[in-house]
């Protein structure tokens, strides 16, 4: 193409999938502009629609395109949009907030669609932006809708979703709605939602901020990627074969190369696959597919699986054969694995793989999922993700916290450090305080928050956040690590627990080093069990006394009711660690002074349940995990496991042997 910044065809689509909004009277002034993104589907701005649509969310209104249904009116519908509350005219929607989608009453209107891109990050360079405006009839003396076009450049961005436009942009009234195309890939990359303001340019929505309608997402992007999988039914053109030619395509000399076509067809068989059941199995596969290494920071979790080959971009530039194959081949493994039969994109995969070298083809053939994604049927049928807590060698890294009470110190104060088990070694502390004083217990919190942050914002995965460990004195296991709070200031979807987001778990501080035979030997037969039990300790009526806990079979898991750092408890939980085990639940909460409480009924009964629904100890950790995000979501106070925290110390993962041993005095 002798001119990079456009293409006089994937401008003319872009046009017949523009379109305009209005009341369904004759001749009634327009209310913004959107487009056609699937069959029946159209998109644009909340805030067009907000003011006509008050009070009656459900009305009939009119779509209309100079190159749609012979410009003849279209009547549609609100489908969904992101606005929160009852929408005010005068207000201004957040950009988060300002999208809605828009259907056609009469589903079989055929009509152009626009290729919105797969990828979280936006490469740059020039955009043209497409829609309508109202301009004066002096003829007829109204007010009617007329095509407009312009460039702009984007240079910079808000948040997550706001794209801002060089002020040299200028929009008309009556533009929000537009498709943004960015004419080096020949995508639509966003939405416009303002025209210019003082020295701003305008701003656009990126079109990620799709992701945001949830199930209704994965349904029109699958609707969008099957529609553009087929041959051309309208124009007769394809925006794929004229992306091909498109700088932003790369050059495709070899089959080592990932073209547009390849990602037509790619996003066409992955549309046909159920969903996904959680972000996790995307990034992983995805971070997996880029050889191990996670997506670069800022990016949007994906919630599809267009979405994760959206994550193999690096840098603005094409997808590598090697690696959109790879992923593609571990999204047919995850199907497998959940019962599924992916077998359309498994024999594509297997075509494709014809015309790659061959160190790609051993690649791709001898995938094998990550660790963790293992799947299971819930009561009801529906099958979700069981993520295991790490192993040895799995590659998945666990942060670790020693809390190391200062000698003779009343009340207690404590040395801390933290460590990161990359599943090879544990590191050195990457942060610690071992000298002065000491913290007190009220403020190890406040102590550790800047350094947690840190560390967690280093080994995190998107979606996927490394388990925490803490590792404390017995008589100080009634610690609610689970409660801590590691930001002062959360936001209202994004929970400020660290037992809410993240695997939290407590180990016995004085098992340091080599483990003993007798920890060993209980360890791996928890593990093989097929069936975990709990056991009530100490029995009703009876108090604590060894054999209890050394004659449990290695599939049993000791709960108790009442707090494990005194009294009762604790002689009860230093008999459970003198016999092995390396699982226990207990309550942190208190205990009344008598006997058992209805309470504790509840909590022998929920614990044996969590356990019984287990597949294995290595998901005891998320399983409660789960359990406490539940509880703060419903902010259930007499949940039975509100205030419960779980021993899982595993021997095959030692902590590092205590070198501070005796020195000489100087």
């Amino acid at each position: 193409m002798s001119d990079p910044d456009s293409d006089s065809v994937i401008d003319a689509l872009t046009r017949a999938a523009t379109v305009h909004l209005s009341h369904r009277q004759d001749d009634s002034p327009m209310w913004g502009s959107g487009f056609f993104v699937a069959p029946g589907w159209v998109l644009t701005c909340a805030h067009v629609l907000a003011p006509h649509l008050k009070g009656d969310p459900a009305m009939t209104f009119r779509v209309c395109g100079s190159e749609v249904n012979d410009g003849e009116p279209l009547d549609a519908r609100l489908a969904s949009w992101l606005l929160d509350g009852e929408p005010r005219a005068e207000q201004r929607v957040p950009v988060e907030q300002d999208l809605a989608l828009v259907r056609l009453v009469d589903e079989a209107v055929e009509h152009e669609c626009v290729w919105l891109t797969d990828r979280t990050d936006y490469p740059g360079g020039r955009g043209i932006v497409q829609g309508y405006r109202p301009e004066d009839d002096p003829v007829r003396q109204i007010r009617r809708a007329v095509r407009w076009k312009a460039g702009a450049r984007i240079n910079g961005f808000d948040d997550d979703y706001g794209m801002r436009f060089r002020p040299e942009a200028e929009f008309p009234k009556g533009g929000s709605g537009s498709p943004v195309l960015d004419a080096h890939t020949g995508a639509v990359v966003g939405i416009l939602k303002s025209r210019r303001s003082g020295r701003d340019g305008g701003m656009a929505i990126a079109a990620t901020a799709l992701r945001r309608f949830g199930p209704a997402y994965q349904t029109l992007m699958a609707a969008h990627d099957r529609w553009h999988g087929q041959s051309p039914k309208v124009t007769g053109h394809n925006w794929i074969e004229r992306q091909h030619q498109l700088p932003g395509a790369g050059v495709h000399t070899s089959g080592d190369q990932w073209s547009p076509r390849d990602r037509r067809e790619a996003l066409a068989l992955l549309s046909g696959l159920h969903p996904p059941a959680a972000i996790r199995p995307v990034v992983e596969l995805a971070k997996k597919a880029r050889g191990g290494v996670a997506a670069p920071p800022g990016q949007l979790l994906p919630r599809i699986w267009r979405d994760g080959h959206g994550l193999l971009y690096e840098a603005g530039q094409p997808v590598a054969a090697i690696a959109a194959l790879h992923y593609l081949q571990l999204v047919v493994e995850y199907e497998r694995s959940r019962g599924g039969d992916p077998v359309a994109l498994a024999d594509w995969v297997a075509r494709r793989l014809q015309d790659v070298p061959r160190i790609v083809h051993t690649v791709v053939t001898q995938a094998t999922l990550p660790p963790g994604l293992v799947h299971q049927r819930t009561a009801d049928g529906q099958d979700r993700i069981v993520v295991h807590y790490p192993r040895p060698g799995d590659g998945a890294a666990v942060v670790i916290v020693e809390l190391e009470p200062v000698c003779d110190a009343r009340p207690a104060r404590f040395y801390w450090r933290i460590r990161v088990d990359d599943g090879q070694d544990v590191n050195e502390p990457l942060h610690e305080e071992q000298t002065g004083d000491g913290v007190p217990p009220e403020q190890i919190v406040q102590r550790l928050r800047g350094p947690l942050e840190e560390v967690f914002a280093s080994v995190d995965s998107p979606g996927a956040p490394a388990p925490l460990e803490v590792a404390l004195p017995v008589d100080h296991f009634d610690t609610a690590v689970h409660r801590w709070q590691l930001t002062e200031m959360a936001r209202l979807h994004h929970p400020a627990y660290v037992g809410v987001r993240r695997m939290v778990v407590l180990r016995d501080l004085a098992r340091r080093g080599k483990p003993d035979a007798v920890w060993q030997r209980r360890w791996e037969g928890t593990l093989t069990a097929e069936v975990l039990t709990g056991a009530r300790t100490p029995p009703q009526r009876q108090v604590p006394r060894p054999r209890h806990f050394e004659e449990m079979p290695a599939s049993t898991v000791p709960v108790l009711c009442r707090p494990a750092g005194s009294g009762v408890g604790r002689r009860a939980i230093g008999m459970a660690l003198q016999a092995g085990h390396g699982i226990a639940l207990w309550h942190t909460d208190g205990h009344p002074d008598l006997s058992c409480t209805e309470f504790c009924e509840e909590m022998q009964q929920g614990a044996a349940q969590l356990l019984a629904q287990s597949a294995g100890a290595i998901e005891l950790p998320d399983r409660l995990r789960r359990i406490r995000d539940d509880i703060s979501g419903s902010r259930n106070s007499r949940h039975w496991a509100e205030g419960v925290a779980m021993l899982y110390d595993d021997p095959s993962r030692p902590l590092p042997a205590d070198d501070s041993g005796p020195v000489d005095s100087p």
